[in-house]
């Protein structure tokens, strides 16, 4: 199973991911979680924030998610995948593809700015630190048209959000994939 994440910065994506993979780990469920910030200084660091190089951002990070997925392990793909055609692209190309649109309005986006991104983004132009790129400000975000699991992050708490994704993993789960759960303690 592949959760392909979309949503912009400081949505919550990264604390989910990591919620939820713990959650699974402690149920004997093997995840794995490929962030889109950490591949970025790794295995994408040739790429910039163009359309054409965020397209190919997403692509390595789902063809790298296969192939854990291939192996029965669930893969969280946190990313802000801000492309439908992408999204829409993934989900023909591999098996077990699930989008999941994590969500918040982006005032209070703009209050957490979590990576100060937001007070670079509303910099004036002209200003050396000015961001041009950030996505749902000065950048294209389409909204996921049918998203297979809807979290808005400022209507639920970290906690409620994170049982909502687990509860959806643990539904869906293909039954090839190997899943053994641990007794509670």
């Amino acid at each position: 199973m592949i959760l392909l994440f979309c949503g912009l910065s400081g949505a919550g994506k990264t604390t989910l991911a990591k919620n939820v993979a713990t959650e699974l780990t402690e149920l004997g469920v093997r995840t794995e979680i490929i962030d889109g910030d950490e591949y970025r200084s790794e295995i994408c660091r040739d790429l910039g924030f163009s359309k054409a190089d965020r397209c190919e951002n997403i692509r390595r990070l789902g063809f790298v998610a296969s192939r854990f997925s291939a192996h029965g392990i669930v893969t969280i793909v946190s990313a802000i995948n801000p492309y439908e055609e992408m999204r829409r692209e993934l989900t023909e190309k591999y098996d077990h593809v699930n989008v999941v649109h994590i969500d918040c309005p982006v005032k209070q986006l703009i209050s957490r700015d979590t990576k100060g991104l937001y007070k670079k983004a509303f910099l004036p132009d002209g200003h050396p630190d000015k961001l041009k790129n950030l996505t749902g400000i000065n950048a294209r975000f389409d909204v996921p048209y049918e998203p297979d699991l809807y979290i808005n992050t400022s209507e639920s708490t970290v906690q409620e959000s994170t049982s909502s994704l687990l509860y959806f993993i643990l539904n869906n789960l293909h039954p090839v994939e190997p899943v053994k759960y641990k007794a509670a303690n």
